[in-house]
């Protein structure tokens, strides 16, 4: 099989990434405890075990404290920076006192929370830059002249969107010399609209993104590198709660342990060598911070690998609940 976009760029080889949204602690302004460094630490170690070198950040996270408690780890343990990838995201606002949640993809926002990012993560450069979700006030000279000055900084070496459309891409890129690289979006075995040209099929929740426009043809024809979140549906069929599934999602997670058994692997393993078997080649966000499952993660590249066309569609149309058109 081809080799991911972000191979191709020399960037990564790593086809797993490990979103770091679960470390760091409670999602307010506490102080990091020695259990969170530890949880942190685990998390990360489990990762480089199983060929995880890539790890997915945002300013938001924890209230900046994910950021901050990698940060720490970087600081004690300095060799690694240059062994490991380092992606963040930033543009998203949380609500304060009267003011509304809000996105930011202005020159001033990006430029203050790169600064922002870098000192929390001890680093003095991001691989990638991602903007958080789209803005609907986007003003792309503003995003160009900013990408510009991080670029010529040495701050970020690249950048790219997340749950952005072709359309957005396409208007994007048009402002700036930076080629936009990866595009990350909400894709797993429940959440199958990407197959479906935006129309959910036997779906409870709504789409983050209308497919329709053509993204997943754009990336590809561009190398841009699709990169999932949430890719193990929180759970739903390797050991979380079922409790509202619908009956094609019940199905599918006893299809998944019982490929899983025959492979003698994870259920992890299958799911995520699920979407990495798609010729876009995915690359999976793992947002788990428990070292177990990260571990039973390990199979999934060679899963993919060697999933059949069989194996794959018998997946999609269990979890789809009917027959194909």
């Amino acid at each position: 099989m081809d080799r991911m976009p972000l191979e191709k760029r020399e960037i990564t080889n790593s086809r797993l990434v490990l979103g770091c949204m679960g470390l760091g602690g409670s999602w307010d302004k506490s102080p990091l405890t020695e259990n969170d460094e530890y949880i942190a630490e685990k998390a990360i170690d489990s990762a480089l075990s199983i060929g995880i070198s890539m790890f997915d950040h945002a300013d938001i996270y924890k209230m900046g404290k994910s950021e901050t408690v990698f940060g720490k780890i970087l600081k004690g343990r300095p060799d690694l920076r240059e062994k490991i990838t380092l992606q963040s995201k930033c543009g998203i606002h949380f609500p304060e006192g009267d003011l509304p949640g809000r996105y930011d993809f202005s020159r001033k926002h990006i430029l203050q929370s790169v600064d922002g990012i870098l000192s929390r993560l001890e680093t003095d450069y991001l691989d990638i830059l991602l903007l958080h979700r789209p803005d609907p006030l986007i003003e792309p000279e503003e995003v160009a002249e900013a990408f510009q000055t991080l670029k010529q900084s040495g701050k970020v070496r690249n950048f790219g969107v997340s749950n952005m459309t072709a359309a957005q891409i396409k208007f994007l890129q048009s402002y700036t010399s930076s080629p936009l690289i990866v595009n990350q979006l909400e894709m797993s075995l429940k959440r199958i609209d990407w197959l479906e040209q935006g129309v959910l099929v036997n779906q409870k929740a709504g789409t983050s993104i209308n497919f329709a426009d053509g993204i997943m043809e754009h990336c590809r024809l561009e190398d841009i590198q699709i990169q999932a979140w949430a890719p193990m549906a929180y759970g739903l069929y390797s050991g979380g709660p079922t409790d509202d599934a619908i009956q094609a999602e019940l199905k599918t997670k006893e299809l998944v342990q019982k490929m899983a058994a025959e492979k003698n692997t994870t259920a992890e393993a299958i799911i995520l060598g699920w979407l990495m078997r798609h010729p876009a080649r995915i690359q999976p966000v793992i947002g788990t911070s428990n070292a177990e499952r990260i571990t039973n993660c390990q199979d999934a590249a060679e899963i993919a690998d060697s999933m059949t066309r069989e194996e794959w569609y018998s997946l999609y149309v269990s979890t789809r609940g009917e027959k194909l058109p």
